[in-house]
Protein backbone atom coordinates (compact mmCIF):
# COMPACT_ATOMS: atom_id res chain seq x y z
CA UNK A 1 0.00 0.00 0.00
CA UNK A 2 1.39 3.57 -1.48
CA UNK A 3 0.15 6.39 0.69
CA UNK A 4 2.26 10.14 0.90
CA UNK A 5 1.09 12.83 3.20
CA UNK A 6 1.76 16.98 2.19
CA UNK A 7 1.91 18.50 5.29
CA UNK A 8 1.90 21.64 3.08
CA UNK A 9 -1.49 20.60 1.43
CA UNK A 10 -4.73 22.64 2.49
CA UNK A 11 -6.45 19.21 3.11
CA UNK A 12 -5.69 17.69 6.58
CA UNK A 13 -3.40 15.00 6.74
CA UNK A 14 -6.15 12.19 8.07
CA UNK A 15 -8.38 13.23 4.72
CA UNK A 16 -5.50 12.90 2.77
CA UNK A 17 -5.07 9.29 4.33
CA UNK A 18 -8.56 8.69 3.84
CA UNK A 19 -8.93 9.42 0.05
CA UNK A 20 -6.15 7.53 -0.95
CA UNK A 21 -7.23 4.40 0.74
CA UNK A 22 -10.97 5.08 -0.43
CA UNK A 23 -9.32 5.80 -3.59
CA UNK A 24 -7.15 2.12 -4.61
CA UNK A 25 -10.02 0.50 -2.66
CA UNK A 26 -12.22 1.34 -5.10
CA UNK A 27 -9.99 0.89 -8.37
CA UNK A 28 -8.90 -2.77 -6.43
CA UNK A 29 -5.41 -1.60 -5.55
CA UNK A 30 -6.47 -2.61 -2.19
CA UNK A 31 -8.19 -5.86 -3.07
CA UNK A 32 -11.44 -7.20 -0.56
CA UNK A 33 -10.08 -8.32 2.33
CA UNK A 34 -6.84 -6.79 2.16
CA UNK A 35 -5.39 -6.43 6.18
CA UNK A 36 -4.21 -3.00 6.76
CA UNK A 37 -1.33 -1.82 9.08
CA UNK A 38 -1.96 -1.23 11.97
CA UNK A 39 -2.68 2.86 13.44
CA UNK A 40 0.29 2.66 15.03
CA UNK A 41 2.52 1.12 12.14
CA UNK A 42 0.91 3.51 9.48
CA UNK A 43 1.71 6.56 12.12
CA UNK A 44 5.15 5.69 12.46
CA UNK A 45 5.32 5.29 8.66
CA UNK A 46 3.77 8.05 7.64
CA UNK A 47 5.91 10.31 10.77
CA UNK A 48 2.20 11.29 11.82
CA UNK A 49 0.06 11.12 15.17
CA UNK A 50 -1.47 7.77 16.04
CA UNK A 51 -4.86 10.23 16.51
CA UNK A 52 -4.29 10.99 13.27
CA UNK A 53 -4.24 7.76 11.67
CA UNK A 54 -6.88 6.76 13.88
CA UNK A 55 -9.26 9.30 12.61
CA UNK A 56 -8.87 8.44 9.12
CA UNK A 57 -9.45 4.99 9.35
CA UNK A 58 -12.85 5.51 11.87
CA UNK A 59 -13.90 7.42 8.69
CA UNK A 60 -13.17 4.97 6.34
CA UNK A 61 -15.24 2.48 8.27
CA UNK A 62 -18.23 4.67 8.62
CA UNK A 63 -18.31 4.91 4.80
CA UNK A 64 -18.14 1.71 4.78
CA UNK A 65 -14.76 1.17 3.05
CA UNK A 66 -12.83 -1.00 5.43
CA UNK A 67 -14.29 -3.20 8.47
CA UNK A 68 -12.40 -3.54 11.73
CA UNK A 69 -12.19 -7.02 13.69
CA UNK A 70 -10.36 -6.65 16.64
CA UNK A 71 -7.60 -8.79 16.76
CA UNK A 72 -8.06 -9.51 12.96
CA UNK A 73 -7.10 -5.87 12.48
CA UNK A 74 -8.28 -3.50 10.04
CA UNK A 75 -9.67 -4.77 6.55
CA UNK A 76 -10.75 -3.83 3.05
CA UNK A 77 -14.36 -4.23 2.93
CA UNK A 78 -16.17 -5.13 -0.10
CA UNK A 79 -17.20 -1.73 -0.77
CA UNK A 80 -19.43 -1.65 -4.09
CA UNK A 81 -22.26 -3.24 -1.92
CA UNK A 82 -21.55 -1.53 1.39
CA UNK A 83 -21.19 2.19 -0.44
CA UNK A 84 -25.00 1.70 -2.63
CA UNK A 85 -25.99 1.20 1.00
CA UNK A 86 -25.33 3.46 2.19
CA UNK A 87 -25.67 5.73 -0.03
CA UNK A 88 -29.43 4.91 -0.52
CA UNK A 89 -30.01 5.23 3.54
CA UNK A 90 -28.50 8.58 3.21
CA UNK A 91 -30.72 9.90 0.24
CA UNK A 92 -33.81 8.11 1.99
CA UNK A 93 -32.84 9.89 5.59
CA UNK A 94 -33.12 13.44 3.53
CA UNK A 95 -36.05 12.72 1.73
CA UNK A 96 -38.02 12.02 4.98
CA UNK A 97 -36.31 15.20 6.66
CA UNK A 98 -36.57 17.68 3.77
CA UNK A 99 -41.03 15.99 3.81
CA UNK A 100 -40.83 16.34 7.28
CA UNK A 101 -39.94 20.27 6.79
CA UNK A 102 -42.30 20.80 4.19
CA UNK A 103 -39.35 21.14 0.94
CA UNK A 104 -40.79 20.39 -2.32
CA UNK A 105 -40.11 17.32 -4.47
CA UNK A 106 -38.72 19.77 -6.74
CA UNK A 107 -36.61 21.85 -4.50
CA UNK A 108 -35.68 18.94 -2.69
CA UNK A 109 -34.07 17.48 -6.19
CA UNK A 110 -32.35 21.31 -6.96
CA UNK A 111 -31.06 21.24 -3.27
CA UNK A 112 -29.68 17.41 -3.88
CA UNK A 113 -28.24 18.59 -7.36
CA UNK A 114 -26.35 21.41 -6.01
CA UNK A 115 -24.77 19.99 -3.12
CA UNK A 116 -23.69 17.25 -5.63
CA UNK A 117 -21.90 19.36 -7.81
CA UNK A 118 -20.63 21.35 -5.19
CA UNK A 119 -18.94 18.55 -3.61
CA UNK A 120 -18.18 16.72 -7.15
CA UNK A 121 -16.25 20.09 -7.68
CA UNK A 122 -13.96 19.92 -4.49
CA UNK A 123 -13.12 16.72 -4.61
CA UNK A 124 -12.12 17.45 -8.78
CA UNK A 125 -14.38 15.11 -10.35
CA UNK A 126 -17.80 15.74 -12.71
CA UNK A 127 -20.92 15.34 -10.96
Amino acid sequence: MQLSVDPAAATPPYEQIREQIAEQARTGGLPTGLRLPTVRALAEQLGLAAGTVARAYRELEADGVVETHGRRGTLIAATGDTAHRLAAAAATEYAERARRLGVSPADARAAVETALRLAYQEAGEEA
